[in-house]
């Protein structure tokens, strides 16, 4: 099952795969007649691990997350490597999530992969690792260390699963999350740009042209760099940047203001194949 693309969406643990030797109604039963009292009456180590699992499953059918994590928290320190130990751990993964704490759904996770790095709840592991890296992200003025975060676990959920169910969603994510990260890029850059440090603010807007070319941020990227590289006399990179941007993006405005930009200085958008600029354009297309 995949998830929403919208933050903050929670994932379904799903059934078939994580508690598939279980029916939900089955489950209920169980539960009434091993409820908390009797678990109280044993010590966990005498309780079977079926018995504790069981009740962790029917605590979280009735919403008690809280209760259902604990329960799968003491099973898994119990009965370490189990079968049940293992269902018990992908469970606090998914319940700690749901309950929006993050560096616990991502401790758990990173140990379930850790431990069963063959298993097929393992893809569901990774992204869950990347959802809650997802849901932290903050908003374009603050640092986007969870940005990359998110955009990392992504990427190793494609390269490692590349068929699982989970792939194309991861492939989204990683769009938003490269699309935050060149947005911190050119907010940066633009803010050396207004104080006239010309070189500092080039090397922002080179980030997004080399490592973010698919992001909505590329257009004024260039742009900026014709700005900024035409305000230090680099005219020969400022008629590159342009005559990209020109050929990439012929209908964009900000192919036109720097079309406008060069014309005051009576240059013309040329580009110059052996520059940066030219290259880094180049590689992505083939060419």
């Amino acid at each position: 099952m995949l998830f929403g693309t919208v933050r903050g969406a929670k994932p379904s643990l799903r059934l078939s795969n994580i508690v598939k030797t279980f029916a939900l109604v089955s489950l209920i039963a169980v539960a009434g007649c091993a409820s908390k009292d009797q678990t109280s009456d044993l010590d966990f180590e005498e309780a079977p691990a079926e018995l504790l699992y069981n009740q962790g499953l029917a605590l979280r059918a009735e919403g008690n997350l809280k209760e259902a994590e604990r329960k799968f928290s003491e099973l898994d320190r119990v009965y370490p490597y189990s079968e049940y130990a293992r269902k018990s751990l992908i469970n606090i993964a998914y319940l700690n999530y749901t309950m929006r704490r993050y560096p616990e759904t991502v401790s758990a996770a990173k140990r379930f992969v850790s431990l069963y790095p063959g298993h097929e709840d393992s893809a569901y592991a990774l992204f869950l690792i990347g959802q809650s890296y997802f849901a932290q992200i903050p908003d374009i003025g603050r640092d986007q260390k969870a940005a990359a975060q998110a955009m990392g676990a992504m990427q190793e959920v494609i390269q490692r699963y590349p068929d699982s169910e989970y792939a194309t969603e991861a492939r989204k994510k990683i769009r938003i999350a490269q699309d935050q990260l060149a947005g911190k890029e050119m907010e940066v850059g633009r803010y050396y740009l207004k104080r006239k440090n010309y070189l500092a603010s080039i090397n922002r807007f080179k980030v997004v042209v080399t490592n973010y070319q698919t992001t909505r941020h590329v257009e004024e990227a260039l742009f900026r760099l014709t700005e900024s590289y035409y305000a230090l006399g680099v005219i020969n990179e400022a008629q590159t940047a342009a005559a990209v941007l020109g050929h990439n993006f012929p209908q964009s405005q900000w192919y036109r203001d720097s079309y406008s930009l060069l014309q005051k200085g009576g240059y013309e958008p040329e580009e110059n194949k052996r520059s940066w600029i030219s290259k880094a354009f180049g590689a992505i297309a083939g060419s």
